[in-house]
């Protein structure tokens, strides 16, 4: 449940008031009390609530000329609103959610549904306004709260940082529609692959452009790693132009006029394979993550980029290839 969210109570009657503010109070919410539809709509602007109950049938405004407002406003419109209803009023259910209401509740209600209903709702619009617009994974707010709930829960797990390789060079041969369709591709596959071969207790999130992050046990995280970097070599010729895909290079103009040669993309992947009691913030596994990523973005293939915890403390890089596999260290040796 989302504690110390704020939640406006509009019903005319006083007894429905009491009880919702009691049953929202104990269940730590702030909660503001509306008596008619003209006061709802002013403490929409005042109060700012998180979630709105708004009574159908109220004096002066009804519950409907109500949700118009919250809807017609920019700051409000996608506002959380249950509708109260009373009891077999199917059209009121019917206009009400027509008119935008996310949900109703028919009087007298239920109160653990009640407190049911104000959870999910709140944590759907939580989650829906954490998520990327592009790809509609959790953002960074979301990844931060996940990694520092599995330390504060001392949970084993891993962690992966993937991001594109030369994806500035795709934009601008291609353009940034083309750039979209490469990251909702690699979001595609970062969900696939977890879910199909994951155990369940995986978390995808994306950090912004071409950057994602996925979170799993710590015994599947490697084998997920090599998997998502299999999956995404095996697609990611469709992304480029048949002729570009042929050539292995893009060729783009500079400013100055003179044509220059990029690879074609890749993926690095980022893994500590096991962060339990390692970290005490998200903070302190970026600064990892980060150190690693500068031994991968230097190749022109994809590459997992394992942290190996030994005495010279060089990461490993491990590079899949038509599913077969060999690793390298750093400087692009073969491993003995």
């Amino acid at each position: 449940m989302i504690a110390k969210a704020r939640i406006l109570v509009a019903d005319d009657e006083p007894h429905i008031r009491r009880i919702l503010q009691f049953l929202l109070e104990q269940e730590g919410f702030e909660v503001h009390m509306a008596e008619d539809g003209e006061e709802a709509w002013k403490a929409v602007a005042s109060f700012q609530p998180d979630l709105v109950l708004l009574d159908v049938m109220m004096p002066r405004m009804d519950g409907f000329a109500v949700l118009e407002i919250i809807r017609a406003g920019f700051e409000t419109a996608r506002l959380p609103v249950i509708l109260l209803t009373a009891k077999g009023e199917e059209q009121d259910k019917v206009k009400g959610l027509a008119g935008g209401a996310n949900d109703y509740l028919v009087k007298p209600f239920n109160h653990d549904e009640l407190l049911l209903r104000v959870s999910n709702l709140l944590e759907a619009t939580r989650r829906e306004r954490e998520a990327n617009p592009l790809t509609g994974l959790p953002g960074n707010r979301a990844i931060d709260r996940e990694v520092q709930d599995r330390i504060t829960a001392d949970q084993e797990f891993g962690f992966m940082y993937i991001d594109i390789d030369r994806f500035k060079s795709f934009n601008d041969k291609y353009g940034y529609s083309r750039g979209d369709r490469a990251i909702s591709f690699l979001a595609g596959v970062l969900v696939g692959i977890t879910q199909k071969y994951g155990s369940g207790r995986e978390f995808v999130g994306h950090v912004g452009g071409d950057d994602f992050v996925v979170v799993a046990t710590s015994k599947d995280a490697e084998r997920l790693s090599r998997r998502i970097i299999q999956e995404f070599d095996e697609g990611k010729l469709d992304l480029h132009d048949e002729e570009d895909s042929r050539n292995g290079y893009l060729e783009i103009e500079s400013r100055s006029g003179k044509i220059e040669r990029f690879p074609l993309i890749t993926l690095t992947l980022a893994l500590v394979s096991e962060c339990r009691g390692r970290f005490e913030h998200p903070a302190q596994l970026s600064d990892t993550l980060v150190e690693l990523k500068r031994y991968g973005k230097a190749k022109l293939h994809s590459v997992v980029v394992k942290e190996r915890r030994s005495t010279d403390n060089k990461p490993e890089l491990i590079t899949i290839n038509a599913g077969r596999d060999s690793k390298e260290d750093p400087t692009g040796n073969p491993a003995s």
